[in-house]
């Protein structure tokens, strides 16, 4: 959607960038988790270039892959875009390495938490990610699975 002043707005102040989980409920782990594994806009973009998303680190490799034409056709998408990239890594972490869990920040910001006590803000590496390619998903997840 091209509206011009939003552009204009957008110029002076940034994309709008972030997802926070509201009242999360800490006895449903696995509802929150489910929850932030949907990433709709994410999977739509991937399956239309061929890609399946299958929750493995083999499918990270692939996004890092995709021509960006994102980029360019859409601003307001690129920030959802950004949001479901962090939010399927995360999704990735959570369910291939040992340890691994999503936290909820006070802010209501979703992280993972590995086994080593650090934290991964997954969210901002999307966020990076969809903006310009670096850092390539697979290796966002290649040092978390090392840590």
């Amino acid at each position: 959607m091209n509206i011009p002043f939003l552009d204009n707005w957008r110029k002076r102040h940034g994309m709008s960038r972030g997802v926070a989980v509201m009242q999360p409920a800490p006895h449903d782990a696995e509802g929150v988790a489910q929850l932030l594994s949907e990433c709709e806009l994410l999977r739509r973009q991937a399956g239309s270039a061929g890609i399946e998303l299958e929750d493995t680190p083999g499918s990270l490799a692939a996004l890092d892959q995709l021509l960006p034409r994102w980029r360019d056709e859409d601003p307001e998408a690129l920030t959802w875009l950004g949001n479901d990239a962090g939010l399927y890594l995360g999704t990735v972490v959570v369910r291939t390495v040992p340890g691994a869990e999503w936290q909820v920040w006070p802010s209501g910001r979703p992280v993972v938490r590995l086994a080593s006590g650090r934290e991964l803000d997954v969210v901002a590496a999307g966020h990076e990610w969809a903006l310009s390619g670096t850092p390539e998903l697979s290796q966002v997840y290649a040092e978390a699975s090392e840590a």
